[in-house]
């Protein structure tokens, strides 16, 4: 059931990102062990199960949430949601999860910028000028020109910008079908794809590694959950912004538990790349708001 309560659905986009964040560092730490497609194929097998669950208990059945009048973009969307994930752990276990976190907040400018020409949507002056600064922060985190550049720096952007596009076509096929089908086709196509790559990778776990896989999959299912709530509760534009604390989040866990370093220019590339989206995000809501 659809309420409002912005107090609650903030309290719950805080918990996701925490969670989340969570989650990432136990990716670093099973890819830097294991095949990084093994580690996303195990973990998509439970997020494939939570799917099914879900879309049931939303949707009244299996075959009500697959029906679709798209299901080839639907299929892409869950493969290039897929692959996004693959290369945002390749990168975590190559640049840390700072760095990569840093790059991958401009994910929503990329949105903004995208919306005109995949959705024909209106992107005013400011949100324009907004996207430009956002990108000067991540020209001052990746520092071209400075030294020698590390093409493992373009990962988490790649990533960012699937995740954009991603993020775009789950708007575009929300026009004709349902929350709960996208996300049945989300899980199902991605799995799939997973295991077709993943088995080809697989490697012996030791027990340990085994408990932090579960962990990896119990994180995975309850941010989604946690996300799904928040959702429910709270109107996205209003908790939106609140994502961003992800970034603090990874950036505490690969301190303290990786020994990552918070180097200057990444952190003020990264400070300017959030003001620039929270701006973004602020702008987009008013404008809702007025039409």
């Amino acid at each position: 059931m659809q309420t409002s309560n912005t107090r609650l659905g903030v309290g719950l986009m805080i918990a996701t990102t925490f969670v989340f964040a969570v989650q990432d560092g136990l990716s670093r730490h099973l890819a830097s062990e294991y095949n990084v497609l093994m580690i996303v194929m195990i973990r998509y097998w439970f997020f494939a199960a939570f799917v099914i669950a879900i879309a049931k208990a939303k949707a009244g059945s299996i075959r009500a949430a697959a029906a679709t009048t798209q299901p080839v973009l639907q299929a892409f969307r869950g493969l290039l949601l897929a692959a996004e994930i693959c290369i945002m752990v390749a990168a975590f276990v190559v640049l840390g999860l700072i760095e990569s976190h840093a790059v991958f907040a401009c994910y929503p400018l990329l949105v903004a910028a995208l919306s005109g020409p995949v959705l024909g949507e209106g992107v005013g002056w400011r949100r324009w000028l907004a996207i430009g600064v956002g990108f000067v922060g991540v020209l001052v985190i990746l520092q071209p020109g400075f030294g020698v550049f590390a093409p493992a720096a373009m990962l988490p952007f790649a990533a960012a910008c699937m995740f954009a596009l991603y993020g775009l076509l789950t708007r575009y096929v929300a026009r004709a079908d349902t929350t709960a089908t996208s996300f049945f086709w989300t899980g199902i196509s991605g799995a799939a794809a997973m295991t077709c790559v993943g088995l080809w990778g697989w490697e012996p776990m030791t027990a340990p590694d085994w408990g932090w896989m579960a962990a990896l999959c119990v994180t995975g299912v309850t941010g989604h959950w946690l996300l799904i709530r928040c959702y429910e509760v709270a109107e996205a534009s209003a908790v939106q912004p609140f994502a961003y604390l992800q970034l603090p989040f990874a950036a505490v866990i690969g301190l303290f538990v990786f020994g990552e370093v918070l180097e200057t220019h990444v952190a003020v590339g990264a400070g300017i790349v959030v003001a620039a989206g929270v701006f973004t995000l602020l702008r987009n809501r008013r404008v809702q708001n007025a039409s």
